[in-house]
């Protein structure tokens, strides 16, 4: 790890050769793989593996339950959640598990809801809200994220 900050904090974390880690970040409790990028401002929770060859850019959320394949692109202010019931008291939270397949990219400002499977090389929109998988190759846009292409 090429740890490239003055404040962070890292706990518990697991990060392979050759990640480089910037300023700002919460990281505890997590696998990331070698060869990462991750930028300022980025909360990875307890739980999330992150594969190898990963961008995730500044100010994203990545909370527990979620599993982000190799050579995945996150873009700023990316968001997913982990729970279709949130609150505030909730004694009966449940973890519903997201995955983001090998080469896929999430663009800027979007939000995935938890529970979906974003498929290989497939790519999301800036700004989209998934509310549902995402098929390999496959490029959607919109809220809710809807399929408008295909992705070579």
């Amino acid at each position: 790890m090429k740890l490239l900050a003055k404040h962070y904090i890292i706990e518990d974390a697991d990060i392979g050769g050759n990640t480089v880690v910037r300023d700002f970040v919460n990281i505890f409790g997590c696998k990331i793989g070698k060869d990462c990028k991750i930028a300022a401002f980025v909360e990875i929770q307890k739980g999330v593996t992150i594969g190898d060859k990963c961008a995730i850019e500044a100010f994203a959320f990545i909370p527990t339950g979620v599993t982000i394949e190799d050579e995945v692109f996150i873009g700023p202010h990316v968001c997913f959640t982990n729970d279709k019931k949130p609150r505030a008291v909730n004694p009966g939270w449940k973890v519903v598990p997201t995955t983001v397949k090998k080469g896929a990219s999430i663009g800027a400002g979007s939000i995935i809801m938890c529970g979906v499977t974003i498929g290989e090389k497939a790519m999301v929109g800036a700004g989209s809200v998934v509310t549902k998988d995402v098929p390999a190759n496959t490029l959607v846009i919109g809220n809710p994220a809807k399929e408008v292409g295909k992705v070579d």
